[in-house]
């Protein structure tokens, strides 16, 4: 992912060449444009609105399983009758299907009391029916009522009592609320019911009928959407008297394209570049290769365009973080299986062979790092095997895994802050950034030194070197009168806030370790269980062993493999952008055609 240069573009010509200018525009899809006036409220909300309405009709159609073949070509079509259609029969099958489950369980609540048909209310001289479902303990509070009453049923649980009153009894009449039965027997409800699931029926049918529209509709949506972006285009220019203006981002890449369309037709052009207080959109240009790492980046946030590219930094990061947490080389061989197993499927488009080249560098550091830590599916191997040579680290040396989980949370941060730095290098603050990495710097080395020495002497001269570089030169603000040079100590010493936050960040990192530790500990727990059931339980022991490994790493490893997502992600969407890209930018959306081909 690179972000891709802008240039401001204005285009000024006569008022009868509006219309096919935007279009031009809309064909090449290259400018986001910038309002020169206001477009009305109403018709943007009444655009959404249709939109939002034919993207409902469109999922709803689209979820169907069975879908019947497509029709392309239908001249009689008509979307906004069609959505309109559609989005009612959306509606009747909720309240259809609403019915039918208050029906199921109006029946399954009745079911117990039996048939029940009600006689006409002067049959009964005013006396009314209450019912009670009443647990079996609850028996003796039937003999303290002054009113008439009566057992309908009973099972092991409850009995079904009938009250005759004139009035409501009183809710503590009994220990239980009253029941409400409703004015219909059971095989009265059965029958709606029945006429209920056959309605759905029908409306389910009709639903799937409807899906031989989708390529029409999703035709005409698109069709429609380009129709309203030119249209919204129009309300966003500057229109004066028989002239129109027009302006918008440009890509330097395709200015040559505008500048012959202006030529061409005689508009007036005028190119500028980004002003310093102005903030482009940004336009992310996207190499299949790296669409995965694209994909993870863009879904925290977008850089900004004065930023840099994060792309690579966040895929290698997140595989090495991922690996750290699940800590196991026979984890990192399942996602290596299940990769090769779907290695085809994953070869459909550009898109998932970049996603399925991010797995595969995952797996292969998983692995790598599990054969490091000497950790197979929790099994470490014997003294003097193969395996035992490559062994570098040990998860049960503390020490030795918190400083390198400090020390790769440091060279994050470094990294993060020295490429926000370059790409900030002509601003006075980036000197501030060079000055917060030697202040993490020397605040690393004094916690390695451990103790008074040379070592000790330098690391302090690096942190205090860097403290002062973070209050000169963090503030930006101009001098142009005495009280400005203290206003620009002052806010280079409230920088100096951020020193508790970088402490806490670095500390974030412990995660690493403290996670791979934990999905270790987890496999081998469930292995020495397993081997303990094996040997207390000659014969059906084997079995059962063999049924606490599969369910034991079945359920670490899907544990790893979320904390290895969430927390490897973290790290880098909270720490890394957070000192890398602190400024959020805005997606480059240009005017372009929405059509799809056939």
């Amino acid at each position: 992912m690179s972000i891709s240069p802008l240039k401001k573009v204005t285009l000024v010509g006569l008022a009868q060449q509006k219309t096919a200018t935007l279009s031009y525009l809309q064909d090449l899809g290259c400018m986001h444009l910038v309002p020169l006036s206001e477009p009305p409220a109403h018709a943007e909300d009444a655009k959404q609105r249709n939109a939002e309405d034919a993207y409902k009709a469109l999922h709803f159609l689209a979820a169907v399983e069975g879908q019947r073949r497509l029709v392309t070509q239908d001249d009689t079509f008509d979307v906004e009758d069609f959505v309109i259609r559609t989005l009612e029969l959306k509606q009747k099958l909720r309240e259809v299907g609403d019915r039918r489950d208050f029906l199921a369980d109006r029946i399954q609540t009745l079911g117990s009391w039996g048939e029940i048909a009600f006689p006409d209310h002067e049959a009964l001289a005013g006396i009314q029916l209450w019912f009670y479902q009443l647990p079996v303990k609850e028996r003796a509070s039937l003999d303290r009522l002054d009113v008439p009453w009566e057992i309908v049923s009973r099972d092991t649980q409850f009995f079904y009592v009938a009250i005759l009153s004139t009035e409501e009894p009183d809710e503590d009449l009994l220990p239980v609320p009253r029941t409400h039965v409703g004015d219909k027997p059971v095989s009265v409800l059965e029958t709606e019911l029945e006429a209920a699931e056959i309605e759905l029926e029908t409306l389910h049918a009709e639903r799937i009928s409807l899906t031989r529209y989708l390529f029409l509709l999703r035709r005409d949506l698109a069709l429609a959407e380009t129709q309203a972006e030119i249209a919204f285009a129009e309300q966003q220019t500057r229109d004066e008297a028989d002239v129109f203006a027009v302006q918008g981002w440009v890509p330097e890449a395709d200015l040559a394209a505008v500048e012959t369309y202006t030529e061409a037709h005689e508009l007036a052009m005028i190119v500028e570049d980004p002003a310093w207080d102005e903030t482009p959109p940004t336009r992310i240009v996207q190499p299949e290769t790296e669409a995965a790492g694209v994909d993870l980046a863009m879904f925290y946030q977008i850089p900004n365009y004065r930023g840099w590219d994060p792309t690579l930094l966040l895929a290698f990061s997140f595989a090495i973080f991922f690996a750290m947490i699940v800590a196991d080389a026979g984890y990192g061989a399942v996602i290596m299986v299940g990769l090769l197993a779907g290695w085809k499927r994953l070869d459909s488009t550009a898109h998932l062979r970049a996603w399925r080249r991010l797995g595969l560098i995952i797996a292969g550091a998983t692995i790598a790092y599990g054969v490091i830590v000497g950790s197979y599916f929790g099994v470490a191997p014997a003294d003097g095997s193969i395996p035992s040579y490559f062994i570098l680290l040990s998860l049960n040396d503390f020490d030795t895994m918190m400083r390198l989980s400090i020390l790769v949370g440091v060279a994050h941060l470094v990294i993060a802050i020295a490429m926000n730095a370059r790409a900030r290098w002509a601003s006075r603050s980036s000197r501030a950034q060079l000055g917060w990495i030697c202040m993490i710097l020397g605040g690393m080395l004094i916690w390695l030194s451990g103790q008074v020495g040379p070592g000790f002497h330098v690391s302090i001269a690096v942190f205090v070197g860097g403290l002062v570089a973070v209050i000169w030169f963090t503030s930006e603000r101009p001098i142009e009168k005495r009280p400005d040079m203290a206003w620009r100590l002052f806010d280079g010493v409230k920088a100096l806030n951020g020193a508790m936050g970088a402490f806490g960040d670095v500390l974030s990192y412990m995660r690493l370790f403290a996670l791979g530790l934990a999905s270790a500990s987890l496999a081998l727990t469930f292995n020495d269980l397993a081997t303990q059931v094996m040997d207390a339980l000659p014969g059906i022991g084997i079995l059962l062993g063999l049924l606490i490994l599969l369910i034991g790493h079945v359920l670490n490893f899907g544990l790893a493999l979320m904390s290895g997502v969430v927390h490897g992600l973290r790290l880098n969407y909270i720490e890394f952008f957070k000192w890398g890209l602190p400024d959020e930018g805005v997606a480059f959306r240009p005017l372009a055609r929405k059509e799809i081909q056939t």
